[in-house]
């Protein structure tokens, strides 16, 4: 055993010995020399990347909320009086107008008394210039002419009451608008409580939303929206003309409203509205692509080119759409800004650029 060691590590030194005479000739390790012509030392390698020329175009300030269709007017009709419906004078869904009669309440009872009163009044009348008459000749004191006067006057106001008392049994629409669902019949008795039924005025139709407290300052009267709504296709204008005075200290939101023609009536109370604000119109903003800004621990900074290198320009951003970015602040008109390779460049690396639309 202890011979075919001794063999064993003979032939390992033998081995040994002819690689360490052998190792300089084989150039194990150097670097082969590529056939061809010989590139650019590695720091000078010239990348081709993406540009654009920086200019200014008009954009808007957009942002995208959801708000409510509202009627331009509603109202749940209801009696003023507790009373018999006598008649139902409308259909549901009617167009009416202001002052259309839209139910009638049983008023034979007031209609008597009515009728008993204008008796009395007839008697007061005759009662009153008899004694002015006789205080004329003084025939008669002050103190009783006055009664007589005083008990005329009495009757007609108690006329005026009755009066008002049998208007109230007569339910007549307060604007003009569309009727809706009626909740009673004829021969039911309702009470002030009760609802009849609903009149909505829906031309303009009005649309509700909030936006974000930090935009209150550009949100204004005449301000122009558009919106969406389910189950149509089509694209509604508006037009902002109320703003809340306060910001919800819940939501820290700013409430608007603003109209919307509906002649169609297409837009209906209770709907659910994708909108659009345009807050502000800017004709010479300066935009580059999103994928052209590189956000920092302290801001935002872009690549430039400039004598044919790279250049790390610090900006200040803006308004964003769905693909561009403001710049406010860092970058001027005619700079050639970079779009694509913006991992592999570094300040003062050699470019070529291909100018993109």
């Amino acid at each position: 055993m202890n011979k075919v060691i001794k063999r064993i590590l003979t032939v390992v030194i033998v081995l040994v010995i002819v690689f360490l005479i052998a190792y300089p000739k084989l150039d194990l390790f150097s670097e082969s020399t590529p056939q061809g012509p010989a590139g650019p030392p590695a720091g000078q390698q010239t990348l081709t990347v993406d540009a654009k020329i920086v200019n200014t175009k008009s954009v808007d300030n957009r942002i995208a909320i959801t708000g409510t269709i509202l009627p331009n007017e509603s109202v749940e009709i209801t009696s003023e009086v507790s009373g018999k419906i006598e008649q139902i004078h409308f259909k549901e869904g009617q167009e009416v107008r202001k002052g259309d009669l839209l139910v009638s309440l049983d008023d034979n009872e007031l209609r008597a008394q009515l009728e008993k009163l204008r008796y009395n009044q007839k008697l007061f009348e005759d009662t009153e210039y008899r004694q002015r008459q006789l205080l004329e000749r003084e025939a008669i004191s002050q103190e009783e002419y006055d009664q007589a006067l005083t008990s005329l006057n009495t009757s007609k106001a108690d006329i005026k009451v009755i009066e008002a008392q049998l208007e109230k049994t007569k339910i007549k629409a307060p604007f003009a608008g569309t009727i809706g669902l009626r909740q009673v019949s004829e021969g039911a008795y309702v009470t002030p409580s009760e609802i009849v039924t609903s009149l909505f005025s829906l031309n303009p139709a009005k649309i509700e939303f909030s936006i974000p407290g930090k935009y209150s300052s550009v949100a204004k009267i005449g301000t122009k929206i558009s919106f969406e709504v389910d189950g149509s296709t089509q694209v509604f204008s508006g037009e902002v003309y109320a703003i809340e005075p306060q910001i919800d200290p819940k939501t820290r939101t700013l409430k608007l409203r603003a109209t919307s023609t509906n002649r169609d009536g297409s837009l209906l109370p209770g709907q659910f509205a994708r909108i659009s604000l345009i807050l502000e119109s800017l004709d010479d903003a300066i935009m580059v692509p999103t994928e052209s800004v590189i956000p920092e621990l302290n801001g935002h900074k872009v690549y430039l080119k400039k004598d044919g290198k790279v250049k790390s320009s610090s900006v200040q951003v803006g308004l964003r759409t769905e693909s561009e970015i403001q710049i406010i602040q860092g970058v001027t008109l005619a700079d050639t800004i970079l779009t694509s390779g913006i991992l592999q460049v570094r300040p003062e690396m050699p470019i070529q650029v291909n100018i993109v639309e």
